[in-house]
């Protein structure tokens, strides 16, 4: 590891959008999240879903736990690499390296990792290792960083601008006593970047509800508390895709009327005026007797592809018909992420974006 910071040694991340050399994604194993039997075999077919969807455009490499990589190659198919590591959970976008560049050469930044706030529910004592790991098996320049982070709680545009929640980064559960100020430097100081827009909060379904509200099973308890990939991306420079609930039923209709009104006045770090293009939420509002948190913008850009999130909704078709107009050049793909949500997160948080160099 590296004492230094990455953006001192010249190093930024790079856009989704930009040119990948592969995407990293880690096996569901025996875990709290998927206690029963039948729920781990139903997220090993949708994870292995996804990573076919992606290895049409890029490379793909699965880590496993020890003793799963055949059985992982048996349900991804061929022409899918695996490595074997110890592993809690399997959301490599949160348990895995931020990739980066100087241009030159690859790097990576290692956030220190707590189980989304040490939930009650998660382990991570082999998940905190992972990105180092990880980075290893690339050959990056790997920075490792105090501040608690995950990957799916930061979204950048590449020329500066990066998206932050305040109750991810912000929250006792990650960072007690950090001020805004140094949550702000140490990501600018990671990832090249100089300009955050924070967005106040995430979606309903993505907090866990207080104790008194639990059933007592482990469900009760998934959610990252407001990371921000589920809410809003960048789709290019000066250009956001935001999650729009119209069903004021829901009560992320006014948190998402409050998030896109406050990205429409945001300015990124070029002084643009940000254009937001709003993608409907799905027509279900319930699932598991929680708020559904079902997100179009829970997507993964790789080469040439978008793999978007499908739920067997009838506003699937309209949330492609959009990527489809931001993404022209692109192929897109729905694949259904209903599994992957009821265990806590969707597309992309399961998958992880190695840049080309």
């Amino acid at each position: 590891m590296t004492a230094v910071t990455a953006s001192a040694d010249g190093f930024w991340m790079p856009a989704e959008w930009a040119p990948h050399d592969r995407t990293w994604m880690a096996w569901p194993g025996p875990n709290p999240t998927f206690e029963d039997p039948g729920d781990l075999a139903a997220a090993r077919r949708a994870w292995a879903s996804v990573a076919r969807a992606v290895r049409r455009f890029e490379p793909v490499t699965v880590v496993c736990g020890p003793g799963q990589a055949a059985g992982a190659a048996a349900l991804l198919g061929p022409g899918i690499e695996t490595v074997e590591r110890d592993l809690d959970d399997a959301w490599m976008r949160d348990i895995g390296p931020t990739f980066l560049t100087n241009g030159r050469e690859l790097g990576a930044v290692d956030w220190t990792f707590n189980g989304w706030g040490a939930q009650p529910w998660a382990r991570w004592e082999h998940d905190a290792k992972i990105a180092g790991q990880v980075g290893e098996l690339a050959g990056a320049r790997t920075y490792a960083s105090r501040l608690v982070n995950e990957g799916g709680a930061i979204h950048v545009d590449g020329e500066g601008t990066v998206l932050l929640t305040e109750t991810v980064q912000l929250g006792p559960e990650r960072n007690p006593g950090w001020s805004r100020e140094q949550v702000e430097a140490e990501i600018h100081a990671q990832l090249g970047t100089r300009k955050a827009i924070w967005l106040p909060r995430g979606l309903t379904g993505d907090y866990p509800p207080p104790p008194a509200e639990r059933r007592g099973g482990a469900p009760d308890g998934f959610g990252t508390s407001g990371h921000v990939d589920i809410v809003a991306a960048f789709a290019r420079p000066g250009v956001v895709v935001a999650h729009h609930q119209p069903d004021p039923a829901h009560p992320d209709h006014e948190v998402t009327r409050e998030v896109i009104g406050l990205l429409r006045a945001a300015t990124d770090a070029r002084g643009r005026r940000l254009e937001v293009v709003e993608v409907p939420a799905p027509t279900v509002l319930e699932a598991d007797g929680r708020w559904a948190d079902y997100s179009y913008i829970n997507h993964y850009l790789c080469n040439g592809g978008v793999v978007l999130c499908g739920f067997g909704d009838p506003r699937d078709e309209e949330a492609a018909g959009v990527f489809r107009r931001l993404f022209p050049e692109r192929t897109v793909t729905l694949v259904d992420a209903r599994t992957i949500f009821a265990g806590g997160g969707g597309i992309h948080c399961i998958t992880q974006q190695q840049p080309r160099i």
